[in-house]
């Protein structure tokens, strides 16, 4: 690549990066507006089932390059979820670094419908304003799961990720690990403010009724 061509694609680069932060800031506060009725309505839906615990649930994750950052959700588990993972690990039903499972005994009734139209995430739109997260961009994995990345699983997190992405609007937990790396890589090879767009709306069209959600 000629110097030219490198100060193409450098500039290039730039213009998305500024955009894409534009994109994610008005996003973002449009989204928090318009669903404020529903974080409410949520909230008082899980203090109904569990008046102890807390509205939002918080878990440390690993953004770009390896920075660590709180990621909120609303939450959808009972209050000792993490002390209870260990005896559920060999439950596991997805490969790879990862933890999934359908039928999680951890899961709350409120719970169950919230992660089904991943309405539990949606508090993830202040991690965007915060800047720890984008719109789009590979899901942010658990420090846990980080310490089981080959070097070439460490690629996702060369740019931040995201509320939603290729991963999730092409199978999500029908999909392994493996397969979620390589859709993740094809979406940093091409990423662009168009991609971004499509992948917004086809989460739109596949978030609710989805089965690949729990």
């Amino acid at each position: 690549m000629s110097k030219s061509d490198h100060a193409f694609h450098y500039q290039k680069q730039q213009w998305y990066d500024a955009s894409k932060r534009i994109m994610d800031i008005a996003g973002a506060l449009v989204g928090l507006i318009l669903l404020s009725w529903l974080f409410i309505m949520i909230a008082i839906l899980i203090k109904k089932e569990d008046a102890k615990g807390p509205v939002f649930f918080k878990q440390i994750r690993v953004g770009k390059n390896g920075k660590k950052f709180y990621m909120y959700k609303f939450r959808s588990m009972v209050t000792d979820a993490e002390s209870r993972l260990n005896e559920l690990l060999k439950h596991n039903e997805i490969s790879g670094a990862m933890f999934k499972m359908k039928d999680d005994p951890r899961i709350t009734r409120i719970g169950k419908f919230i992660r089904k139209t991943s309405i539990d995430e949606l508090p993830q739109l202040i991690n965007v304003l915060k800047g720890d997260m984008s719109l789009v961009g590979p899901r942010p994995p658990l420090p846990r799961e980080v310490q089981e990345y080959t070097n070439h699983d460490r690629q996702r997190l060369l740019v931040t990720p995201g509320c939603t992405g290729l991963w999730q609007v092409s199978g999500r937990n029908h999909v392994g690990f493996h397969e979620m790396v390589e859709l993740d890589l094809e979406y940093i090879s091409n990423r662009s403010l168009l991609f971004d767009i499509r992948i917004i709306f086809k989460t739109i069209t596949v978030l609710f009724g989805s089965d690949n959600a729990y």
